[in-house]
């Protein structure tokens, strides 16, 4: 329990900011899910329009610092190279 205004106000502030990455993060995840499913569909085509809608999602977010901007670099990395491996 705050003792203060401010930390109360403090208090309020985290919670909300807690709440907004976490649906950002989750945001994230669904993002690397799509791609992922559009890789296991087949179509190279399909998946590398995903992976290009994905990757401004996974900047925005590495650049509000949710995710660090190499664990950023590190997905879009390993899913263009998923990509890149399909026949």
């Amino acid at each position: 329990m705050a003792n203060t205004a401010q930390a109360a106000k403090r208090a309020r502030q985290s919670l909300k900011r807690r709440e907004h990455n976490f649906g950002m993060r989750t945001a994230l995840r669904t993002a690397i899910k799509k791609v992922k499913k559009a890789i296991a569909a087949g179509d190279k085509a399909a998946a590398a329009q995903t992976l290009q809608s994905s990757t401004s999602m996974i900047d925005k977010i590495a650049d509000k610092r949710i995710i660090h901007k190499n664990k950023a670099s590190r997905h879009k990395s390993r899913l263009a190279a998923a990509i890149k491996q399909m026949a």
